[in-house]
């Protein structure tokens, strides 16, 4: 009875976050841990499925690192890297694309289907949903670091930034109660496959929605301040000071400049949350405590 009890007690205090984002758009970004471990797989899935059932839009952006490079791996083809993004030439972008559209999107849209969810698989190339352009990056010095050198600018292939998002298709999916599930793979201006950052993918067409919320699961608590400790919330123009002290840095620097950027673009509020917590994505968004680290315009929690 105690137990029959508690269960209702969360569900009365659930009540008012049901309310308050039913019809509201929610983007997550789909990576790490919980894309791998069978458990939150599936936990994963009837999460998207509950959002969407309590009317909540959910759209759904994923990655696909680990399953590029076992793909990459048995095919023998070594990648090369540059700050950390990878080099894409033509032979990658294939695997790329064989990878993040025909396996990985695959599996995701069927396991929420098969779980009893309405999901549709797309690629940013579907309907000119994410238009790119090819990303260069400035190498201080050039590959030989020579001191006083200038700058030099390094052609990643077929690597791309986003430049427009035409959301109709994703207007269109929503009008038919339908969850979006989003390969980052963007069109490019001669109209070829370039492959981009599913954070920076995510931040855009959350951004181009004016989503409600933009939740990206990763394999980390949330932000760290110096001393190890996890930063409950932190305001869009701290950003810039902690990443200039080293507080933030490595992986992590990108993930809160998408968050920033979505900011700018009127999401609402921004969330790094822990992929690897069983029910994390509901634990975020209907409890006050949440599981992770918020970005914000101003800073509404408190700091562990």
């Amino acid at each position: 009875m105690k137990e029959n009890m508690e269960r209702a007690k969360v569900l009365i205090e659930s009540l008012p976050y049901f309310q308050e984002f039913r019809h509201k758009t929610v983007v997550v970004k789909y990576g790490g841990h919980a894309m791998v471990d069978e458990n939150l797989k599936k936990q994963f899935a009837l999460d998207v499925i509950l959002l969407n059932q309590i009317g909540v839009n959910v759209v759904i952006i994923h990655g696909g690192g680990p399953q590029i490079n076992q793909l990459l791996d048995r095919l023998e083809i070594k990648p090369s890297y540059v700050q950390g993004m990878r080099i894409t030439d033509g032979e990658t972008m294939n695997v790329v694309e064989m990878v993040l559209v025909g396996r990985v999107n695959k599996e995701i849209v069927s396991l929420i289907n098969h779980s009893g969810g309405r999901a549709v698989g797309l690629s940013g190339r579907d309907g000119d949903l994410v238009c790119a352009r090819k990303m260069k990056v400035n190498v201080s010095g050039g590959e030989e670091m020579i001191e006083n050198a200038p700058p030099e600018l390094i052609d990643l292939g077929r690597v791309g930034e986003v430049t427009q998002v035409n959301a109709e298709v994703l207007e269109t999916l929503k009008k038919e109660d339908f969850i979006p599930v989003i390969a980052p793979v963007g069109v490019g201006e001669d109209g070829q496959a370039l492959n981009i950052n599913a954070d920076l993918v995510a931040g855009a067409i959350a951004g181009a929605l004016k989503a409600e919320k933009l939740i990206l699961l990763t394999d980390v608590e949330g932000v760290k301040s110096k001393d190890g400790k996890l930063v409950r919330s932190l305001s869009r123009d701290e950003l810039d000071g902690l990443i200039e002290d080293g507080t933030i840095s490595g992986g992590m620097i990108p993930k809160v400049n998408c968050c920033k950027e979505a900011l700018q673009h009127g999401v609402n509020k921004t969330y790094i949350v822990d992929g690897r917590v069983e029910h994390a994505i509901l634990l975020e968004m209907f409890t006050h405590e949440g599981v992770g680290t918020e970005i914000v315009r101003w800073k509404t929690r408190t700091s562990q």
